[in-house]
């Protein structure tokens, strides 16, 4: 499957900037090894649009959107050459008692509206469609919490960029022609031990996060420890913060004392998101780690690549060029991280025809 080659060629992407929503469903696919399993999926990924727009037409204000992303693994099987420079599977990392886990994922829907039921019947509608052909191995139902808020109490993603500067930090430009207008995306599922977090003093999980619970104003230097958050998950390069767009939602099961959140950041560079989760896990220097890990775990995480709708809508069902698919790079680019005062301006994005898409918050607290 050809990519466009040309970077001043407008490119169609999924709607990975776009608005907030109340609802979202997070479904993570493994495909069966099945004969037919790609080749289906092949003609199912130039669907996905008109299926998006029979769903979102019955409520246009609600805003619904879908972003398709795929895995590593799965990239050569079904789309073939060229690849994504930076494409690789999700490594784990530990550190003592702190591990955040590498789980699998061939594919990644994220399904986000104003109405829960909008998100269901899509989710249900792409399922009818390859359910077959894959083996669901997370889901999860996320809704907004009162202002903005995660389960923990405080204002997720007040941090997160807006506008042009969103678009720079999720989108890929001239760095990677053949995949401009695309993104990279790292999801955890983080489960929390709401009981040991809500004994906390409010003074004390306020310096754990970096900002204040009620206010969502942000401690001053001199209040803030070097483990809060929002320090340890700050990344700067030549005097400029290399930002992510997030979109993360609370979910849960009171019943089953499950209180969590999904995490969920798209980024031009997966080296960003890779960076800020050593700092977490690691420490930054070692061993000044994120304490809120001390409240919370990972159960999954995967990365997965975003192409554009350009490139979804130009796949075909036959089977790639079997020499294309093979020798493929696994491992992550080593050279340095890029910084938004060299980064080139992205390609023309536009959002407005499919409407697969849209993003905020991890604990950027």
């Amino acid at each position: 499957m050809d990519a466009p080659s040309q970077l001043n060629e407008v490119v169609l992407s999924q709607a990975v900037v776009g608005p907030l929503t109340r609802a979202a469903i997070f479904l993570v696919l493994c495909i069966r090894q099945d004969a037919d399993a790609y080749t289906r999926l092949r003609a199912f990924c130039a669907d996905l649009s008109g299926l998006i727009r029979a769903v979102d037409f019955r409520d246009v204000e609600a805003g619904l959107a879908c972003v398709a992303g795929f895995g590593s693994d799965a990239w050569a099987k079904l789309f073939g050459a060229p690849r994504p420079a930076e494409l690789h599977s999700f490594q784990e990392i530990r550190s003592g008692a702190r591990c955040a886990v590498s789980t699998p994922g061939d594919i990644f829907f994220h399904i986000r509206a104003k109405r829960m039921d909008l998100c269901f019947e899509l989710a249900t509608q792409i399922m009818d469609n390859i359910g077959d052909v894959v083996a669901v191995t997370d889901e999860v139902h996320g809704f907004r919490y009162f202002d903005d808020r995660d389960v923990l109490g405080f204002v997720d993603g007040t941090e997160n960029p807006r506008g042009d500067a969103a678009r720079d930090a999720a989108i890929v430009g001239s760095e990677d022609p053949a995949f401009a207008g695309g993104s990279y995306v790292i999801v955890q599922k983080y489960l929390h031990d709401l009981k040991a977090w809500n004994a906390l003093p409010v003074e004390t999980q306020e310096r754990i996060v970096g900002r204040r619970k009620l206010s969502d104003v942000e401690l001053s230097d001199a209040d803030k420890p070097a483990y809060a958050h929002n320090a340890l998950t700050t990344i700067e390069e030549n005097g400029r913060q290399l930002q992510i767009l997030r979109d993360n939602m609370p979910f849960g099961r009171p019943g089953h004392s499950e209180f969590g959140t999904y995490f969920i950041g798209y980024s031009r560079t997966p080296r960003i998101t890779e960076r800020m989760l050593e700092n977490m896990f690691i420490g930054n220097p070692p061993g000044n780690y994120d304490r809120l890990l001390d409240f919370s775990r990972p159960v999954t995480g995967s990365l997965f690549f975003v192409p554009s709708a350009t490139f979804l809508d130009n796949v075909t069902a036959a089977r790639p060029d079997a020499a294309k698919s093979t020798d493929m790079p696994s491992a992550p680019s080593q050279s340095p991280l890029p910084s938004p005062a060299i980064l080139p301006a992205p390609v023309a994005v536009l959002h407005t025809s499919l409407r697969i898409g849209s993003l905020k918050g991890e604990k950027d607290e």
